[in-house]
């Protein structure tokens, strides 16, 4: 069996730089890691690999430096993987990056099976998934919180719904959006990864894509756009009160309503 797991790099705290310009957040050069959710997918294509044998590849979509959760991935057990970069790509909404991996994923071959995280948390859509199903033209499956079976042509899951879990069997291939808790992530190998250090990664760029219009990508493939985007405030100011309760509560009342909250 063919699996692909669908990864990305994501800034490794809330402090980012946004570009004015295109308020989109700068991630070249920043500290980052590799999207928390997307472990448990990773760790869920290794059991299933265990459990049925096969491949595990990874893709991920980004900047050049987006290599190094690529890298992360063949320490944990990956097999191959694919890095879609090209500025052309920059500034995509979850189309736009749905529609990329898309592409991407056809010019890498055919899988059984393509794993997501439930959702990144720079971004916190939980869209992708699902839109790159729509895009390949196979079924999805959400919020995945437990695999029961596995056969040659379908997979039995069971999905964690707002009020219930329903079990689903769906045939392959398909695409499943995992939920966290599934499979505890394995850490990475320190043995692998030196084993590991060298293998290639294959970079995919507009001109690999099926589709090279370059009207389909990025901010320019991007029917939303984001008006204004910043980093939170920072505040530090405080106010330390002394007194008895009664005085206490009149003080939050005015406080409150000083700040418009009533």
């Amino acid at each position: 069996m063919k699996i692909l797991v669908c990864i990305k790099q994501v800034p490794e705290s809330n402090k980012v730089e946004v570009d004015p310009v295109t308020g989109v957040i700068k991630r070249d050069g920043a500290a980052s890691k590799m999207n928390p959710y997307d472990l448990y997918a990773l760790e869920t294509a290794f059991r299933l690999r265990e459990h049925i044998g096969g491949e595990v590849d990874v893709i991920s979509m980004g900047p050049p430096q987006a290599g190094e959760v690529i890298r992360e991935a063949f320490a944990m057990g990956a097999d191959a993987g694919t890095l879609i970069s090209d500025r052309a790509f920059g500034g995509a909404d979850v189309l736009a990056t749905s529609y990329t991996l898309a592409q991407g994923i056809r010019s890498s071959g055919e899988y059984d099976l393509i794993l997501c995280g439930k959702q990144t948390i720079d971004g916190d859509t939980a869209q992708v998934g699902a839109e790159i199903a729509e895009w390949l033209g196979v079924p999805s499956v959400n919020n995945v919180c437990e695999i029961h079976d596995l056969s040659e042509d379908s997979i039995t899951v069971s999905m964690d719904l707002p009020e219930e879990v329903e079990i689903a069997k769906v045939s392959l291939p398909c695409l499943l959006s995992v939920d966290k808790d599934i499979f505890m992530p394995r850490l990475p190998s320190y043995v692998r990864k030196m084993a590991t250090k060298d293998r290639p990664i294959t970079v995919l760029s507009l001109k690999d894509m099926r589709d090279t219009d370059a009207s389909h990508y990025g901010l320019n493939g991007s029917p939303t756009q984001v008006q204004r985007i910043f980093p939170p405030d920072v505040n530090h100011e405080k106010e330390v009160w002394n007194g008895t309760s009664e005085v206490l509560a009149d003080k939050m009342y005015d406080k409150i309503v000083e700040l418009k909250f009533i």
